[in-house]
């Protein structure tokens, strides 16, 4: 959310700034702001004026009282009292207008870094650096629910008796596979990047649900808990920034940096493939992620640090990758820049998202009223960022397509070795 001293200030920028992420539907929200901000000013002026004239008349009640004029001093007490009826109406009227402001400061977006490409969707995303060479095998790289099951390691009918369409139960090797790389990303941020390691909460208030993200991403994501003020959380993100709401944290303190494991659940509502076969995208999955506090300065660097994190990690299990830069009408409103790691399929020969990082600016400080208290006592409020660490069963696709050999067999990279009981390859139980 913008400060509407900026708003004010700036409403060719702001409108521009719309403009660029090809959301004209939202400029007259500019101008509608700035006429509600202005009865907002007038209404507290008056109200402060009134108040005023109030605690000045009020003192000469007594005097009146004490000369004998009490036909004088209840004139004024009527005075008195219709001023307030006057004062709790404006203030009936400023809490509406205030409101209103609100609503469209919420969904006007944050102000994009000047880095960021223009563009209206993901299309038209910059690819900006790859890592690892990729490699197309000169045998067939099957779809990865048939490699998973010729490890007897998914059973996706069960799963769609039990829970319907984008559930999954994961078995044998595959399900092992599946918590040593998440316990492997735990370790890789704790030991290796040196952040420290939090389980959050699964669930959090509606006011933590407005304060992290825009209305469009919690209706197309948020599962709701029926009769609780209670969401599931789509991404630890949200529990881990949401920890903060209400705070003053010391400068001294910053930077945060954090690293959470949860499960995730998602609704996918209007996104594609959710009907069909496999585990791509799904509405329950595990990530570990990565979180950052700092103040606003160090914002740039620490988005830098947070997706070399996630190329490192990838790199380090011999999977290629590459980096792709979110153009401007692929940002979600609270995001100030956006970049996504794309992992190789060599059976798709081609690159698929696995992460996401993203600088949120203040938005989500604001919102939640996340302040840092510097040296000089003077409060200001925090960045956020946050990136994925590593998100299976996605990664398992990634990560099965890259080291799966001619003969079925799939290869463990050494990092991963300890978690799988020190083994460096696992054998189909037979051939899909």
């Amino acid at each position: 959310m913008l400060d509407i001293k900026f708003l004010r200030e700036n409403p060719d920028l702001v409108k521009e700034n719309i403009k660029k992420k090809f959301e004209d539907k939202k400029l007259p929200l500019v101008d509608e702001v700035i006429e509600l901000d202005k009865r907002n000013r007038e209404i507290l002026q008056e109200v402060q004026n009134l108040q005023a004239e109030r605690n000045k008349v009020s003192k000469e009640i007594g005097k009146l009282m004490g000369q004998g004029k009490r036909d004088e001093a209840m004139k004024i007490k009527e005075e008195i009292a219709e001023s307030g009826k006057k004062i709790d109406s404006l203030n009936s009227e400023q809490k509406n207008v205030a409101e209103e402001i609100r609503k469209r400061m919420l969904v006007i977006p944050q102000m994009i870094d000047p880095s960021v490409p223009i563009g209206k969707d993901d299309s038209e995303n910059v690819e900006i650096e790859k890592f690892g060479d990729p490699v197309v095998p000169d045998y067939p790289i099957p779809y990865h629910t048939d490699i998973m099951e010729s490890f007897d390691g998914i059973d996706l009918d069960a799963a769609g008796r039990v829970a319907g369409n984008g559930f999954y139960y994961l078995t044998g090797d595959i399900a092992r596979l599946h918590s040593a790389v998440l316990a492997y990303a735990r370790d890789f941020m704790i030991d290796q990047k040196h952040f420290t390691y939090v389980v959050p909460p699964f669930m959090i208030r509606s006011k933590v649900v407005d304060g992290v993200m825009s209305f469009d991403e919690m209706d197309a994501m948020m599962y709701k808990i029926e009769g609780e003020d209670l969401y599931l959380i789509g991404t630890s993100e949200h529990s881990m920034i949401g920890r903060f709401i209400d705070q003053i944290i010391p400068e001294e303190k910053l930077p945060l940096t954090l690293t959470s494991y949860s499960p995730c659940f998602r609704k996918e509502k209007g996104a594609h493939g959710i009907e069909e076969r496999g585990v791509y995208r799904i509405h329950q999955f595990e990530k570990q992620e990565m979180i950052v506090v700092c103040k606003p300065e160090e914002s740039p660097k620490w988005f830098n640090n947070l997706w070399q994190n996630t190329v490192d990690l990838f790199r380090s299990m011999e999977i290629p990758v590459r980096t792709l830069e979110c153009c401007s009408g692929d940002l979600a409103d609270l995001k100030v820049k956006s970049l996504d790691v794309e992992a190789w399929s060599p059976r798709q020969k081609k690159y698929f998202e696995v992460g996401s990082c993203s600088n949120l600016g203040d938005a989500q400080a604001r919102r939640l009223h996340i302040r840092v208290q510097g040296a000089d006592g003077k409060k200001y409020l925090a960045h956020t960022l946050n990136n994925t660490v590593v998100a299976p069963p996605r990664m398992l696709i990634a990560f099965l397509e890259n080291h799966l050999q001619a003969d079925g067999s799939v290869t463990i990279p050494e990092v991963l070795r300890p978690y799988m009981g020190g083994k460096d390859k696992l054998v189909p139980t037979h051939k899909k």
